[in-house]
């Protein structure tokens, strides 16, 4: 039996021997808050604030100090030990490491803290396939490249909640009239021309490394907002425009009324395109998936520096100061209630641009002009343990991604089901698992005052609420629930950043030397540097994913080894 039909048979099943138990009150919700300590942060901030440092009471030595432990200060730490350098040191602020690719447990339970997938990499991110490659993930076979069929998304991979039943795929078209589908048609005819017309890479500044600037199709629709592009088009359907804002929040953190039309653009047409329902392929990519998400790429990442004793966790960056025979860098380590010097000929600064403008001591302009440009989004994912399977609406088999049209929290995008990738579909069915709810704030008025004000019952409820449209017995599953908040999750490519980040790229370009690794060349990177420093963090590239994060701090890790 095909997995999607059995998954339809047995969730049939689970709901007609649930229904009985519907009627037994819930337990009271158990659960707290998870993942990033927020305190930590703003107690940053307000020592920063004050203006006075304590003296720090340790020193530390190391060839290369690599500061901030996300996607892009890991790919360094790697690109830095594939070139030999084996004497560097990473901080963190949090007590792991992963930054947005963090992840957790909840009751033993892996399930993901942050980002869920990786869309399998295209030819412009070699950094990225080659990651892969080392892992296993990626094998050549009888002459093709292959990925592992284990980590690839299960099929169904996504369903949209709507009218009041499951449907498969996030595009509404059940249902809908011969003028939504022509929207449709109209708008994948546009994508494929702009492709066409310009190239949409991923990452972003794959093209950059010659000096050549983005193309001024790229910068036109970088000047004006997604929503205002898509009316100058004739592109009304509110079905299609809720869809392109979904698509826009999901990987964003804001809607197509505050994205740039060309963050809205590059969104298909960097990856997978978009097919109008019927017209062949789909806009659905192949992505590699876990229960802990891209947690698990974080892990293999962290590995080699935990065995080697150079992640140091728990650290909060209080100052980088660039001198003329080194870098000097003070961190408060939160574990020993001590401030530790690190002196080192060169720092990898892969923090938050707003952070590294104020921990860089007289930062240069090009750091100022992005801290300036830059707005940052924040998220909420609440992690839902529940004790078995769920009474289902009519419609589509369960799914990885399981979206809500109407969906009643505050920028609700869905949920997805750590279990998914059971290799027994029955397990999707009868055993535990957690549910992951992802909810991005970034055009949701006082939000990152919310976060820090409202206790965590609020966040969970407000959840398992959005979610009980679909799953009326979801609260009698609910065994715990964490929630993992982030004021400032990542930058939101709002009109005009494209240009100023592209025009800082090009003008304080400092080119990774060439070198041979695993036999291989590999390419010069731009990455925004200075003497001693060379910035790298997916901030750089106006928005957050991990294709932008990894390359540039492998671009920024060979850099530092030479």
């Amino acid at each position: 039996m095909q997995r999607r039909s059995f998954l339809t048979a047995a969730a049939s099943a689970a709901t007609a021997v649930l229904s009985s138990a519907c009627d037994q009150a819930p337990a009271p919700l158990a659960g707290g808050f998870a993942g990033v300590d927020m305190a930590r942060g703003h107690a940053l901030r307000d020592r920063l604030a004050g203006g006075s440092l304590p003296a720090p009471s340790v020193q530390r030595r190391t060839r290369v100090l690599i500061t901030g432990g996300g996607i892009a200060g890991l790919a360094a730490a790697r690109a830095l030990r594939l070139a030999g350098v084996q004497d560097l040191a990473l901080l963190e602020l949090e007590d792991s490491a992963g930054g947005n690719s963090r992840a957790g447990s909840v009751l033993g339970r892996a399930c993901p803290h942050g980002a869920h997938y990786l869309p399998v990499p295209g030819d412009s991110a070699p950094e990225v396939q080659d990651l892969l490659e080392d892992l296993g993930l990626r094998k050549r076979v009888a002459g093709r490249w292959r990925y592992d069929e284990f980590t690839l998304c299960h099929s169904p991979q996504e369903r949209l909640f709507w009218q009041g039943q499951w449907h498969e795929g996030l595009l509404p078209v059940q249902g809908v009239g011969a003028r939504t589908l022509a929207q449709y048609r109209l708008f994948a005819r546009r994508v494929e021309t702009l492709s066409r017309a310009a190239r949409f890479a991923m990452p972003s500044f794959a093209d950059w490394g010659s000096k050549m600037p983005p193309a001024q199709i790229l910068l036109a629709l970088d000047a004006i907002t997604f929503d205002s592009w898509l009316t100058g088009e004739g592109l009304d359907d509110p079905h299609l425009r809720w869809y392109l804002d979904y698509c826009c929040r999901d990987d964003y953190g804001a809607g197509s009324a505050v994205v740039s039309a060309w963050a809205g653009i590059h969104y298909f047409a960097s990856r997978h395109g978009f097919s109008a329902p019927g017209e062949g392929g789909g806009d659905e990519g192949g992505v590699l998936t876990w229960p802990e998400g891209n947690g698990w790429l974080a892990r293999q990442l962290a590995a080699p520096l935990r065995q080697a004793g150079q992640l140091h966790t728990a650290c909060s960056v209080l100052a980088i100061t660039e001198l003329p025979g080194g870098v000097q860098v003070d961190a408060f380590n939160h574990s020993s209630g001590q401030v530790e010097r690190w002196q080192a000929e060169r720092c990898v600064v892969a923090l938050p641009v707003f952070i590294a403008a104020r921990v860089v001591q007289s930062p240069p302009d090009f750091l100022r002009a992005a801290a300036g440009q830059l707005a940052w989004a924040p998220w909420l994912v609440t992690n839902l343990a529940i004790s078995g399977p769920l009474t289902d609406r009519p419609g589509a088999a369960p799914a990885w991604d399981n979206v809500l049209y109407q969906d009643g929290a505050a920028g609700g995008l869905g949920y997805v089901d750590a279990g998914h990738q059971r290799l027994d579909p029955r397990a999707a069915v009868t055993l535990p698992t957690v549910l992951t709810y992802y909810q991005a704030l970034g055009d949701v008025p006082d939000a990152r005052a919310q976060l820090a004000r409202q206790p965590w019952q609020h966040w969970a409820e407000a959840a398992i609420a959005a979610l009980s449209l679909p799953h009326p017995d979801l609260r009698e599953r609910v065994e715990r629930a964490e929630v993992t908040r982030y004021g400032h999750a990542m930058a939101i490519p709002r009109p005009g950043g494209l240009k100023i980040l592209s025009q800082i790229g090009l003008q304080r370009l400092s080119v990774g030397r060439k070198q041979l690794l695993n036999g291989e060349q590999q390419r010069a990177l731009p990455t925004p540097a200075t003497a001693r420093l060379a910035f790298a963090h997916a901030d750089w590239s106006g928005y957050s994913v991990f294709e932008e994060a990894f390359t540039r701090g492998h671009g920024a890790g060979l850099w530092a080894s030479g």
